[in-house]
C-alpha cells in the first residue's frame, strides 16, 4: 500500500498518515486518533501558523481588490464595508482549516515534536 501525500490529505482534512480517517472532529478541533488507521493525533499541534498564513493570503486577496476597485471605479466607503468586510470573513474562515491540515501533516511528516528536550 501506498502512503498517500500527508500535506494532500491535510488540505483535504485527512488523517496524514492514512489519507481516509478525518483529521478533525469540529470545525478546528483536532481528532484525538484516526478512525481508519488509529494514528495518534493528539500531540499534533500548529500553533499559530494557520492564523499567519491565513492573514497573509486574506489580507493580500482582499487588499489588492479593494484597491482596484477603489482605483477603477471610486466608490463610496460604505460599499467599501459592505463588499470587503463579509468578503474578509467568508475568506478567513474557507481558509482556516485546510490551513491548519496542511499545517499538523507538515509536523507529522516531518516528525516534528513541539516538546523536545535536551537532557
Amino acid at each position: 500500500m501506498t502512503r498517500p501525500n500527508p500535506l494532500l490529505s491535510g488540505l483535504a482534512g485527512r488523517c496524514p498518515n492514512c489519507g481516509e480517517g478525518c483529521l478533525f472532529e469540529g470545525f478546528l478541533k483536532v481528532a484525538p486518533r484516526c478512525e481508519a488507521c488509529g494514528y495518534d493525533l493528539a500531540k499534533a499541534d500548529s500553533g499559530d501558523g494557520p492564523a499567519v498564513f491565513v492573514i497573509l493570503i486574506a489580507g493580500f486577496i482582499v487588499a489588492f481588490a479593494a484597491l482596484y476597485v477603489e482605483l477603477a471605479f471610486t466608490p463610496p466607503i460604505w460599499l467599501h464595508l459592505l463588499l470587503w468586510l463579509p468578503l474578509t470573513v467568508i475568506v478567513s474562515l474557507g481558509l482556516l482549516r485546510p490551513m491548519k491540515g496542511v499545517m499538523l501533516a507538515a509536523q507529522i511528516a516531518n516528525r516534528a515534536s513541539q516538546a523536545r528536550s535536551d537532557d
